[in-house]
C-alpha cells in the first residue's frame, strides 16, 4: 500500500433513495439469489425526502468488518450483508484516494476491513421501502469507496438485489423496470431506467403514513408464504403482469395518468388479494388504509376520469400520485379535512418534506383547516370518521434521482480518523 503503516483510513458516503413499485414485485423463484417471479416498474421518490445516507471507510487498522443502522450497531453476520459486501471486494480495483494521498492496490482490499454507517430519514420497516434504499446505497457507496465499474450494463444493480430485491430499483432515479430475467445465474434480472425523473415534471407524490411500526409480517416471510399457499399469485404471475408491465411501459412513455392511475391502483388491489390469499391470510391494510382508498375511489368516481392513484406496498401507508400540483392540493386538502392532525401538532410538523404543496393551499396553521370545504363528492352522503391523529403525518415529494455521491465533509456519518460513527443528526 502506498501509504506507510496502519494509520490511513479512506472515506465515502453515499444517499439512495426510496422506491416504490406501481407494478408490484411479490415472491422469488430463488431465494438465494433473489430472483422475482415477475418483473415489476417502480417510481423513485425524492431523495431529499426518503432516502438512506451511508458512510463507508476502510483501513488496515480495523480490526473487523462493522456496521451501524440508524446508530446501532447490528451484526455483519446477516448473508444478505455479507453477499454484497463479497460481490463488491471481488470487484474492487487499483485505486488512489484523492484526500488522503492513500493507494490501495487490487490485492489489498481483501486485508482492508470496512466500518458502514447508515441511516435512513424516513420510518424503516413500515412498508416504505426502507431495505430498498439502504442495499442500493451500501452497494453504491462501496462501488465509490472501491473503485468498481460495471463491467456489464446493470452489474450493481445485480449486486444491490442480493440485499434487497426492489434495491436494484433505487440505484437509478425516475421511474424504473426490473426485468425478472431468465438466467438460473441471475445476470440478467437486473433494474434498468424507462425514464428520467424529469420526463414526467406534472407528478406529486403525497404519502399517508398511517403508521411507523415495523410491521408484524415481514415482507420476506410474506413472499415465503405467498408462494408456498396462493394460487393466486401465480396466476397473477403468469397471465396478469406479463400485460401490465407493457401497458403501464407505455403509460410512462406518453405521460398517460388516466392509464397509469387504472393500472397502479388495479395492481396495488391485486397485490393485497394475493396476501389475503395466502394461508394463513397476511394483513397489510388496516381499516385507515382502506379509508383512504375510498376517500380515493371517491373522487375519481365523482370527477369522471382519475385523479388521483394509490398505490400500498408491504403496509398501510398509502402512497398517492396526484396528476398535478392542483390535483396535489386538493388532495391535500381532503386529507387534512378527513385525516386532521393533533391539535397540538404544528401543520408544517405534520406535512412534511416539499412545502410547495402547503404552501399552493394557503395553509399555514390548523386554524385555517376549518376553511376547508366539505368535498364535492361527500355533499349529501354520509361523513367519514374524522379523528384527529389517525395519520401519523403526510410526506410531500416527487419523482427523483438515483443513488448519488456525497462530497461535503460534514454529511459523513464515520469519523474520518478513527472511522467509529459521529454523533447522528450532526
Amino acid at each position: 500500500m502506498g501509504k506507510e503503516g496502519n494509520e490511513w483510513v479512506v472515506t465515502r458516503t453515499g444517499r439512495a433513495p426510496s422506491n416504490i413499485a406501481v407494478i408490484k414485485y411479490w415472491g422469488k423463484r430463488d431465494e438465494k439469489l433473489i430472483l422475482p417471479i415477475n418483473s415489476s416498474i417502480s417510481v423513485t421518490l425524492d431523495p431529499a425526502h426518503l432516502s438512506a445516507t451511508t458512510t463507508v471507510s476502510a483501513s488496515p487498522a480495523f480490526e473487523s468488518d462493522r456496521l451501524w443502522l440508524n446508530g446501532k450497531e447490528v451484526s455483519m453476520e446477516g448473508v444478505r450483508y455479507k453477499n454484497c459486501l463479497r460481490e463488491m471486494r471481488a470487484r474492487a480495483t487499483d485505486m488512489v484516494d484523492e484526500r488522503t494521498g492513500v493507494t490501495i492496490r487490487k490485492q489489498d482490499w481483501a486485508n482492508v476491513h470496512v466500518h458502514i454507517a447508515s441511516e435512513n430519514n424516513f420510518p424503516t420497516a413500515a412498508g416504505l421501502a426502507s431495505s430498498a434504499a439502504g442495499f442500493a446505497c451500501l452497494v453504491f457507496t462501496l462501488a465509490q469507496l472501491f473503485g468498481v465499474k460495471e463491467t456489464y450494463e446493470g452489474e450493481l444493480s445485480a449486486i444491490a438485489r442480493l440485499g434487497s430485491g426492489s434495491a436494484c430499483r433505487s440505484l437509478y432515479g425516475g421511474f424504473v423496470k426490473w426485468n425478472m430475467g431468465q438466467d438460473v445465474d441471475g445476470k440478467d434480472s437486473i433494474a434498468t431506467q424507462l425514464a428520467e425523473h424529469t420526463h414526467w415534471d406534472d407528478l406529486v407524490i403525497i404519502i399517508a403514513v398511517v403508521s411507523s411500526q415495523q410491521k408484524e409480517t415481514s415482507s420476506t416471510a410474506g413472499m415465503q408464504e405467498s408462494v408456498r399457499t396462493s394460487p393466486l399469485l401465480h396466476f397473477r404471475a403468469q397471465e396478469v403482469v406479463p400485460q401490465r408491465i407493457k401497458q403501464m411501459e407505455e403509460a410512462v412513455k406518453t405521460c398517460d395518468f388516466e392509464e397509469f392511475a387504472k393500472l397502479t391502483c388495479a395492481d396495488s388491489n391485486q397485490f393485497h388479494a394475493t396476501c389475503l390469499d395466502t394461508s394463513p391470510p397476511i394483513f397489510y391494510l388496516n381499516d385507515t388504509s382502506r379509508r383512504l382508498i375510498g376517500l380515493v375511489e371517491r373522487w375519481n368516481r365523482f370527477a369522471g376520469k382519475p385523479q388521483v392513484a394509490y398505490t400500498f406496498d408491504a403496509g398501510p401507508n398509502a402512497v398517492m400520485f396526484a396528476r398535478d400540483q392542483e390535483v396535489a392540493v386538493l388532495l391535500l386538502q381532503r386529507l387534512l379535512f378527513q385525516f386532521p392532525p393533533l391539535p397540538d401538532l404544528e401543520l408544517s410538523s405534520y406535512v412534511v418534506g416539499d412545502q410547495s404543496v402547503l404552501k399552493s393551499a394557503q395553509l399555514d396553521s390548523q386554524q385555517d383547516l376549518q376553511t376547508i370545504p366539505v368535498p364535492a363528492e361527500m355533499a349529501g352522503a354520509v361523513m367519514p370518521l374524522r379523528t384527529p391523529g389517525e395519520l401519523g403525518y403526510i410526506i410531500c415529494t416527487r419523482p427523483g434521482q438515483g443513488a448519488y455521491v456525497l462530497d461535503a465533509d460534514n454529511v459523513g456519518l464515520l469519523d474520518p480518523i478513527s472511522g467509529l460513527p459521529l454523533q447522528l443528526h450532526q
